[in-house]
């Protein structure tokens, strides 16, 4: 009896080993762009750079019907989240129609606020602009998230509704945090997105906060109208609010133009900083050509002023 049960025991544990190191196949795919930029002023100078980011993915219908993603970024900038190795956001999925979708994001993750907080005008404020004292732009505050993230999205609501959830586990003194997002597009040209998210407070008694986002835009014929607001509140402290707009006008097929402004108000600074951009895009095969204008007023508070140009070349094949 014995004898039976090793043998059974070791068959088992052959068939846990096989199973556990079965691997899908992968692909890799990256950017072929390059661009140029020039600030104006004390901060000139002209540089270039080109994409420099690789993207793994797999996956595939599992036999229960189920399907499975796994993501992997290789990122020659962005080498800080492993200690200079260059190994970036990854992730996997696993998701069917009746469940929606739910993935744990090792790194790289956004919360369900963070998927729809990008400004109206395309967050024209990530720059490279700084203040009179050389300090570059602070990032708007947004929801916590980047490691250890798991999200659902969930299966449609309804029509045209889409609803997504997200939980950041806690940190070594960190607390967790959860968000949800809902973004509804059941008329014609029109998406509307209201998400709410928490930055992480901790044992040591640091407050936490509440981050707030509203989007819509409406597209009619040629036109496109986008809005959005970001608010940051930290109960009895310094609270951010981040308004913005744009409007897109198609020229044709291949050619676009759009301005987009936005305009970032901190309690207890003197000036808001306010941000515009005017780009204009053209499309011709595989070759996206940009060229745009953008323009700071009051950068960290200070009342300077700054501008920079900036051309882009993307090419698809």
């Amino acid at each position: 009896m014995n004898n039976f049960k090793k043998i059974g025991l070791t068959a088992l544990a052959g068939s846990l080993v096989a199973t556990s190191v079965y691997a899908g196949e992968m692909s890799v795919a990256g950017s072929a762009s390059w661009r140029m930029s020039n600030h104006a002023g004390t901060d000139g100078g002209k540089t270039m750079a080109m994409g420099n980011q690789l993207t793994f993915t797999g996956g595939g219908e599992m036999d229960n019907g189920m399907n499975v993603a796994l993501s992997f970024v290789i990122d020659h900038g962005d080498g800080a989240h492993t200690g200079g190795a260059g190994f970036d956001s990854h992730s996997i999925s696993v998701g069917s129609d009746a469940m929606g979708t739910v993935t744990f994001a090792g790194d790289g993750a956004s919360s369900a606020q963070n998927t729809i907080d990008t400004t109206a005008a395309g967050d024209i404020w990530d720059n490279t602009f700084t203040s009179a004292a050389g300090v570059a732009y602070a990032n708007p505050g947004n929801a916590s998230a980047g490691t250890k993230t798991l999200r659902w999205t969930l299966p449609s609501l309804m029509d045209g509704l889409a609803a997504d959830v997200s939980y950041t586990g806690s940190g070594t003194s960190a607390e967790a945090t959860v968000g949800y997002a809902l973004t509804y597009t059941g008329v014609e040209g029109l998406s509307v997105s209201y998400g709410m998210g928490e930055v992480a407070g901790n044992t040591a008694g640091t407050t936490g906060a509440d981050v707030m986002t509203m989007k819509a835009s409406f597209a009619f014929g040629p036109v496109t109208a986008a809005m959005s607001i970001n608010d940051y509140d930290i109960t009895g402290a310094s609270n951010e609010e981040q308004s913005s707009y744009k409007i897109s006008y198609s020229v044709s097929d291949d050619l676009s133009v759009s301005y987009g402004a936005e305009t970032h108000e901190t309690t207890g600074q003197t000036y808001d900083e306010e941000f515009s951009q005017i780009s204009v895009s053209y499309t011709s095969g595989g070759l996206t050509a940009t060229l745009s204008e953008t323009d700071a007023e009051n950068v960290g508070g200070s009342g300077r002023e700054q501008s920079k140009w900036n051309i882009g070349l993307s090419f698809a094949f």
